[in-house]
């Protein structure tokens, strides 16, 4: 459940951060900024990232033996225990074992189901199915949200609630994971030819799947030279799938500023003088942002490339934290509450923000790693993805409120400078993923302005290519009697 709206609940300040409390309600000058600024605290909330950050290399390995079902299944079960630890909690150590333990089933997750979303799914949807991951993670949020409002009422212990309650998702995951088939990529991966076959036409709906098993088996086949999967992502050949998926994206996607305005919402509009309850009720606003951001990039991904949604997101995105930085700049800090129209303004700003963010870097984060990398390293690209994003979450919440406190306004007008360098990177380095086969994403890159400067230095890049080009060949012989649309 969402920790930001636990940590503004009095009754779970009083309880394990007195001293927050106690400052919190002292209206000093300083505290406009710096009432949240405890490192404790922030290791409550950052402890998770850095538990999924390790445990990540863990679920490579199980994500590749045992398969993408097997991991979704681990991390259920972790995050069912956080839960538990968390919702007993009687002193801070409890408080963060039940956070590493929710970090273990997050960093599991993150690995697993993006890559099962992108491999089960037909090319010409792959982005609306993928992007389940990023509708659901936001419903989520917005439940927490709404579940915080609530709870923040019920006292001494609403917030004992709102952490336990992360037990019913979990319980859900791992239910719902017993019915689902394994992706017929990992089926391939793994030896088991016949039941990736019947996955395949089961998923698709027809047996006329020739073309697509016959790619499956070249990638599994290419996959099978391979040693050292970790050590192969950092051949010239795999430049760009390091540097912008496992590095660029999964870095930039955090740091946007958009987890610190998620996670920290209540702490920020309660900074506004928007009063305990108002605070969590914003949140339930900008968690509805993240569902109708989702919403409309599902509709319009595979439709208008993930380009345009991340170059318009980003032109959105840093008007907004521009108007935030201004707002902040001329009218806070002065120990008094804001204006009702100024109030009014920085919320419907963050809210476009948000919702930006909701339909670009959100989704696409996801997306567009698990899209880019070749079979025989897509576990461990994968897992890398999630390390380095979560990396930067948990330093982006570790110093955020600090930062806050120290840099005040200009903390926004960072964020603003990072998206513009976030949106050059795009533009730049990218190429367009929509309606292309996952197994012929590496294509892309020998036709790339720059990128096809770069693989083609890389020693083994000819026969390599060759390789790739057979399996090509030989699924497009296969095309006419395979064909499934």
């Amino acid at each position: 459940m969402n920790a930001g709206g636990v940590t503004s609940m009095d009754d779970f300040l009083i309880k394990f951060f007195p001293d927050v409390y106690n400052r919190k309600h002292a209206h000093l000058h300083e505290t406009d900024y710096c009432k949240y600024d405890n490192q404790v605290l922030t290791l409550f909330t950052s402890s998770l990232y850095f538990a999924g950050l390790v445990s990540t290399f863990g679920a490579s390995y199980v994500t590749k033996r045992h398969g993408r079902r097997g991991s979704i299944m681990v991390g259920a079960v972790s995050f069912f225990l956080g839960g538990a630890v968390n919702a007993a909690a009687v002193n801070v150590a409890m408080l963060i074992v039940g956070r590493v333990l929710l970090g273990v089933g997050i960093g599991f997750g993150n690995q697993a189901v993006p890559l099962y979303l992108s491999e089960i799914a037909p090319f010409k949807i792959r982005g609306a199915v993928n992007q389940l991951f990023q509708l659901t993670t936001c419903l989520g949020i917005l439940v927490a949200n709404v579940i915080n409002y609530f709870t923040d009422r019920i006292h001494p212990w609403g917030w004992r609630l709102s952490l336990g309650l992360a037990v019913v998702p979990a319980t859900a995951i791992f239910v719902g994971a017993l019915f689902l088939p394994e992706t017929p990529n990992s089926l391939v991966e793994r030896g088991r030819l016949e039941e990736a076959r019947r996955v395949l036409e089961k998923v698709r709906g027809t047996h006329k799947v020739d073309a697509e098993f016959e790619d499956l088996k070249e990638a599994s086949e290419a996959a099978r030279a391979v040693r050292g999967t970790f050590r192969n992502l950092l051949a010239v050949r795999n430049r760009p799938q390091l540097i912008i998926g496992a590095l660029g994206i999964p870095a930039f996607q955090q740091l946007s500023g958009m987890n610190s305005i998620l996670f920290y919402s209540p702490v920020i509009f309660q900074s506004l003088g928007f009063g305990s309850s108002a605070a969590l009720y914003s949140s339930i606003i900008t968690g509805s942002m993240l569902v109708v951001g989702a919403l409309v990039s599902m509709l319009v991904v595979d439709r208008l490339g993930r380009r345009v949604l991340f170059i318009e997101a980003g032109a959105q995105m840093i008007a907004s934290m521009v108007v935030v930085a201004t707002i902040l700049a001329l009218k806070f800090g002065h120990g008094e509450e804001l204006s009702k129209g100024v109030s009014t303004v920085l919320v419907v700003a963050i809210c476009l923000f948000v919702v930006a963010y909701g339909w670009s870097w959100g989704p696409l984060g996801w997306l567009v790693p698990s899209e880019l990398f070749p079979l025989e390293m897509r576990s461990a690209g994968q897992s890398v993805v999630v390390c380095v994003n979560l990396f930067w979450t948990a330093a982006v919440a570790q110093c955020f409120l600090a930062a806050m406190c120290h840099l005040r306004w200009g903390v926004f007008i960072l964020f603003a400078a990072l998206i513009v360098v976030m949106s050059i990177f795009v533009i730049l380095l990218l190429p367009e993923t929509k309606q292309v086969p996952i197994e012929e994403i590496w294509l892309l890159f020998d036709k790339h302005w720059y990128w096809k400067r770069v693989v083609t230095k890389d020693p083994k890049y000819q026969g390599h290519h060759q390789r790739q080009e057979m399996a090509a060949a030989a699924a497009g012989a296969v095309k006419p009697v395979g064909t499934s649309e």
